[in-house]
């Protein structure tokens, strides 16, 4: 594997963990675009959506994956929306491989309600029908990834070794 790898995927899908696992399997580094942002912005991703709004965000999001994915091989997490935007999508056609983890409705739903990390576009209110809604708009950008690993389990060591045999 002589390209970078940039995981893409729904909130709550793993990229974070199975991508740390992954660079430690692979003697790689390791970055999270929105741990980057949060560590540029001082802000945590909820507080920059609450105070900036989306557009702000994902105007930085751009800004730092387009720092990010060059020519330096390494595994990359993306925020779950920054596949739709086409400028990073072409960046990482051209810089790197994508792979996106697809997790079940079902999945997300209990990973999300457990997860301390609360989302700003997600309705926790009615978190089944807010998380299909998003997966619904995504899934067909989500399905132009170079790669696909369909996740059935919670294990972050099963799924990083499911991507390098796709590798």
């Amino acid at each position: 594997m002589l390209k970078t790898v940039v995981l893409v995927g729904m909130m709550g899908s793993g990229k974070t963990s199975v991508g740390k696992e992954l660079a430690k399997s692979l003697n790689l580094d390791f970055i999270d675009v929105d741990h980057e942002i949060e560590k540029k912005c001082k802000k945590t991703i909820p507080e920059i959506f609450k105070k900036k709004g989306e557009k702000y965000f994902r105007n930085i999001e751009e800004k730092m994956c387009n720092k990010i994915i060059n020519n330096d091989v390494k595994i990359i997490s993306l925020g779950g929306g920054a596949f739709a935007n086409d400028k990073i999508r072409k960046k990482i056609k051209k810089h790197a491989l994508s792979v996106w983890i697809n997790v079940g409705i079902e999945s997300l739903c209990l990973r999300l309600e457990k997860s301390k990390n609360k989302r700003p576009l997600l309705d926790y209110t009615n978190l089944k029908k807010s998380i299909k809604d998003i997966l619904d708009k995504r899934k067909k950008i989500y399905e132009k990834a170079d790669f696909v690993v369909n996740v059935k389990s919670d294990n972050k060591k099963k799924v990083a070794e499911k991507i390098i045999k796709i590798l």
